[in-house]
């Protein structure tokens, strides 16, 4: 049976406070927790901040006191519930653990989006994103095995491979160049509109967190590497944010956010194979329905229009968890030497203008070396090897890999080759 959200039963709002005890709430365990758990967590705290730093920007901009009122209120819920889904991570779970799980969030999820998404310019935007995010993996997964001696496996729980793809040196560009083009609301389906939302969400999320816990380890390479990556990370927000049609009214935007809360929601209580957290989603998700028909009567009172004309009447998989090996291995092979180019376009490298603008970029950021090739480096020396975990044909395949994404007019001069990958390789 279709699920409608704008027929549910939801929470009412006046019964939506609860006390200290259940918004602090309680960690899962890190031994134990399913990665996909994890995943979802990180991802649906990403999605409240979303709430909560668009409805204050409403707030500000806004002379209409009835909707200042229905939002301070349901703003006030939405901080609530991140709390208690931010604070399920437990005390004991590293920032790199983190960190690893921040960017299973991001391979997998854009992995799932681009395979489920009707528009198709849309959808090779994430693929693009996809293969920075698979990179920024790997980078990471160096120093978790290099400082704190974790497997990236214990944290993946090997539903992700962790390898190169396109070198995170590539990553940064003229950002003029990541604005992509808009989708048009009168005719995107609400799929795309919840998609786009979702992963934009969660990749600004993913920027706060580096900026705030970059800091938090005394290695300089670690914290230069959080500082590259968390750049990067940016520029996915505005590649992602820019795909949103600028028409929309603020009404819009406002029912389709509470519309992807929803659809996330739903996702996660479905998917859910923690009993603890299953309770959580299950609960937040009767809350959202209420936020979303409040939003849906105030676009029929003031715009005098049909919600469903703007969300339809069913929802999505917006943020389905599963392994996405075999698509993310095709995109690797298809995709590791694509750029941004200008007229929100892509090249290959072999296409780019002699004055490309991100080659002056790259060139000012990593002149004197790159964190992400440092990563790489420092597992050489420290363990005459770097941290791969694949079970795909990618490893039989590396060195061609490598060879087709380093870009010859820009390498930084710390930057590991293709024949070095391939000494490690013989030499076990």
């Amino acid at each position: 049976m279709t699920f409608n959200p704008l027929k549910e039963k939801g929470i009412p709002l006046d019964k939506q406070l609860r006390n200290w005890e259940k918004v602090s709430g309680r960690p899962y365990k890190r031994e134990t927790v399913d990665c996909y758990s994890r995943t979802r967590q990180i991802l649906m705290n990403g999605i409240e901040i979303e709430a909560w730093n668009f409805k204050h920007n409403l707030l500000r901009i806004s002379d209409d006191t009835e909707l200042k009122r229905l939002i301070a209120d349901t703003r006030n819920i939405e901080t609530m519930q991140q709390i208690t889904v931010n604070w399920m991570t437990p005390h004991n779970q590293s920032v790199l653990d983190t960190t690893l799980g921040y960017e299973q969030v991001a391979v997998d999820l854009t992995a799932w989006l681009a395979q489920n998404e009707p528009d198709e310019y849309v959808k090779e935007t994430y693929d693009f994103g996809l293969l920075e995010d698979f990179d920024h993996l790997y980078r990471y997964a160096q120093f978790a095995k290099l400082i704190e001696g974790t497997e990236p496996d214990e944290i993946l729980h090997y539903n992700t491979d962790v390898m190169f793809a396109r070198p995170t040196q590539y990553h940064h560009n003229d950002n003029k160049l990541r604005i992509r083009k808009n989708y048009n609301k009168e005719n995107a389906s609400p799929q795309t509109k919840a998609n786009i939302l979702t992963l934009m969400a969660g990749e600004q999320q993913t920027h706060n967190f580096y900026a705030e816990h970059g800091f938090m380890y005394g290695s300089c390479e670690l914290r230069s590497l959080y500082a590259e990556i968390c750049s990067v990370e940016e520029e996915h927000v505005t590649m992602y944010e820019t795909l949103v049609d600028p028409e929309e009214t603020l009404l819009e935007k406002l029912l389709l956010r509470e519309y992807m809360e929803v659809c996330c929601y739903h996702n996660c209580y479905k998917d859910e194979v923690c009993p603890n957290m299953k309770l959580v989603w299950e609960e937040f998700l009767a809350m959202e329905i209420e936020h979303l028909q409040i939003a849906a009567k105030l676009i029929e009172k003031h715009e005098k229009r049909d919600p469903v004309e703007i969300i339809g009447d069913k929802v999505y998989d917006t943020c389905h968890f599963t392994s996405q090996k075999d698509y993310v291995n095709n995109i690797a092979e298809n995709e590791a030497d694509k750029r941004l180019n200008v007229n929100n376009t892509w090249a290959k490298i072999n296409e780019l203008d002699e004055n490309w603008a991100s080659y002056k970029a790259q060139e000012e950021l990593s002149g004197n070396g790159a964190p992400s090739e440092t990563a790489v480096r420092l597992s050489i020396a420290s363990m005459n090897s770097d941290v791969i975990s694949l079970d795909s044909k990618l490893i039989k395949n590396r060195d061609k890999l490598l060879k087709r994404a380093i870009e010859p007019k820009m390498q930084a001069p710390n930057t590991v080759q293709a024949d070095e990958y391939m000494m490690l390789i013989k030499s076990k």
